[in-house]
């Protein structure tokens, strides 16, 4: 049985309690919230080393790291670092984009070295196949790699199936058009045979090679917007009813689901796009990259989208899928990566402080305690970057000698704030 279908049945799965003990809350609740399908626990049982990771509103935002090589860039080798660094960063989740030649390799070794789930995206390796000849495409293929990469292990999979033929005009009205690369292939296709999506039209048989692996979908937004000006447009929201109708059938079937949204989006629209998405998919836990809220720079970006992660955490997403600094520019490498993940999981932890989940600021009042205290040790075992932070320290400490301590360069011995705090006090 499926988590979705074990917590329907009432009961309790493994994965369950120890989600409920990572996020401190009861495994009734956990059980509950995984038959609702407001959340999911992506486990697929052919991934010996992984652990339960939970998704849902009732637990803390998790983020999600994509690595992956391109056909112009990295192999095997640098993508199995590039999980390490992920890894160490602290992210929750991992999705390998790879495409060209050897992917079954490349995946097997990912999958052996990552506790964390992981996800792939389908259509990818099967035009791989294809040399990238999209028109050569056919059905029966994209099922066979979907069922290739379920019985290896794979714990989640986005698949466009809610972009439909009717929806490739609305996007062409666009000013950047589809900029998913999952979007895209399938668009080509239908346009090119004058067909429907293939995914949609065998959803039924996706569904049943995923009910028997337990593998959870990750509904692809194959149109979210690609820059400010195609935001929250007609072709974004066709997709996303056809999503909310498609979660229902996931459910119907016994396969968890979630939901993936939008791109670039202006600041004041998130919360209306989080909304809408609660409503048109039921609650289904929505997945997330950034928003991107500006589109003017490049290098930063993950600084602009990580300012939409925290307003979209806050508002209704509870999976982060992170952006790096290479974002617009190229395949990331490895200190990008780890900048990305870091980045991601300010954002992440933003929310579920603003949330009031609890515990959630519990290492923010370390810290301050720490600061006061001046026992640096304890504020980079608290930090979420504690070596980067040290590093940084110790580049301009004040007291090079190890004397004191007790103040940083910033304001010095004499103008140092928390030391005239003290002395109000009467601190020692």
């Amino acid at each position: 049985m499926t988590q979705l279908q074990s917590a329907v049945a009432g009961a309790i799965t493994p994965a369950m309690r120890q989600v409920a003990e990572a996020e401190r809350v009861a495994a009734e609740a956990v059980r509950d919230a995984v038959a609702r399908g407001h959340a999911v626990i992506p486990l697929n049982p052919a991934h010996g080393n992984a652990r339960p990771v939970g998704v849902g509103r009732l637990f803390r935002t998790k983020v999600n790291a994509n690595i992956g090589r391109s056909t112009e860039r990295s192999e095997a080798g640098g993508e199995r670092r590039k999980l390490a660094v992920s890894l160490a960063a602290g992210a929750d989740f991992v999705m390998d984009l790879s495409v060209g030649p050897d992917l079954h390799a490349i995946r097997q070794a990912l999958l052996d070295a990552s506790p964390a789930p992981l996800g792939t995206v389908p259509v990818y390796e099967t035009v791989s196949r294809l040399a990238g000849d999209v028109p050569s495409l056919e059905p029966g293929l994209l099922l066979s790699v979907i069922e290739e990469q379920a019985r290896q292990g794979v714990d989640f999979m986005t698949l466009h199936a809610g972009l439909l033929r009717a929806h490739v005009p609305l996007a062409m009205r666009r000013v950047m058009g589809i900029v998913s690369r999952g979007g895209a292939i399938l668009a080509e296709w239908m346009q090119t045979h004058g067909r429907e999506n293939p995914l949609y039209e065998r959803w039924d048989d996706v569904l049943a090679i995923l009910a028997r692996h337990d593998v959870t979908v990750s509904l692809g937004d194959g149109l979210r917007p690609g820059c400010l000006a195609d935001a929250s447009d007609a072709a974004q929201f066709a997709e996303l009813d056809v999503l909310g109708a498609l979660v229902r059938r996931c459910r119907q079937a016994g396969v968890q689901v979630m939901v993936e949204g939008p791109g670039h989006v202006p600041f004041d629209q998130i919360a209306m796009n989080m909304q809408r998405e609660q409503e048109t998919c039921d609650g289904a836990p929505f997945y997330v990259l950034g928003p991107v809220v500006t589109d003017i720079a490049p290098g930063y970006d993950h600084i602009t989208s990580c300012i939409g992660a925290t307003a979209a955490a806050f508002h209704g997403a509870s999976l982060l899928c992170y952006v790096t600094p290479a974002e617009h520019l190229g395949l990331p490498d490895e200190r990008e990566v780890h900048e990305g993940v870091i980045a991601y999981r300010i954002a992440a932890h933003a929310a579920d402080v603003a949330r009031g989940l609890p515990g959630a600021r519990d290492r923010d009042d370390a810290m301050a305690r720490a600061r006061v205290a001046f026992d640096w040790k304890r504020q980079f075992d608290l930090a979420l970057d504690g070596t980067y932070a040290r590093g940084r320290w110790e580049r301009t400490r004040a007291c090079p000698d190890g004397a004191a301590d007790d103040h940083c360069s910033m304001c010095g011995r004499e103008f140092c704030a928390l030391r005239t705090t003290r002395r109000i006090r009467g601190d020692a």
